[in-house]
């Protein structure tokens, strides 16, 4: 058995390229999706709404989180509901704080008061997750998206702290916990270890995927032969 089918973690695609997500769909490792409007920028999309409504038409089954992308609360709101309006595998992306440094803590309980499944977004502290935890008491299904790869560029264990939002999350069975922003192959290992419900991937970290468990005298070789070629393909003489 594969390393991967052994696992409890769900896998999450994080991407805005819509024939890849499609694509992706028809993966049975694949349960759900992300995407935020720095990656929807990155790939070229221009109309928010036309992309999000072409990838729920070829999607219209896994989860999808969608971002807001205001700064003030009440247009976070309006754009939260047009965006829930879209379907019911959708979620809706609502970031920890505006950037003004304003908690969205009240905002996330109205929407979870008004049948929105939210995720929330760009979360770095317990703290944090102990107050978003608060605002989806009774609330629909939702996410909570810790930066777990953030959290360790700063220097920072990060697992101890998934591993704290998970138990802090038990109360809520609603609520999962997200790792975002993984930087490899590993984190899905220390994410699943560490009872996390989501990881979320990119496309380079996807691709990554089948190397869980492979056999390490097989790797070095490969290795080896690598440079090996490519020192003979660029003709280099001593």
């Amino acid at each position: 058995m594969a390393v991967i089918d052994t696992l409890s973690i769900k896998i999450f695609a994080d991407g805005a390229v819509l024939s890849e997500m499609i694509g992706l769909a028809r993966n049975p490792l694949i349960k759900g999706f992300t995407t935020n409007p720095t990656l929807m920028r990155q790939d070229g999309v221009t109309d928010y709404a036309a992309f999000a409504k072409d990838v729920l038409s070829g999607v219209p089954d896994h989860p999808i989180s969608f971002e807001v992308f205001a700064d003030e609360f009440d247009e976070m709101e309006r754009q939260a509901l047009e965006i829930s309006s879209w379907g019911d595998n959708v979620y809706v992306k609502i970031p920890v704080t505006n950037t003004k440094k304003e908690s969205a803590v009240p905002l996330i309980a109205r929407l979870a008061g008004q049948g929105v499944k939210v995720n929330v977004t760009a979360v770095f502290t317990l703290e944090q997750t102990r107050a978003i935890l608060g605002a989806l008491k009774g609330s629909p299904p939702a996410v909570i998206s810790l930066f777990a790869g953030r959290i360790a560029d700063a220097g920072l264990d990060p697992i101890p702290m998934i591993k704290e939002a998970v138990s802090m999350a038990g109360s809520h069975p609603q609520v999962e916990i997200l790792w975002a922003s993984p930087r490899e192959v590993l984190n899905v290992l220390q994410a699943d270890q560490a009872g996390c419900h989501i990881i979320t991937l990119t496309e380079d970290l996807l691709k990554k995927l089948p190397l869980l468990g492979k056999d390490l005298e097989s790797f070095s070789l490969e290795t080896v032969s690598m440079f090996y070629n490519d020192a003979r393909a660029a003709g280099y003489e001593l």
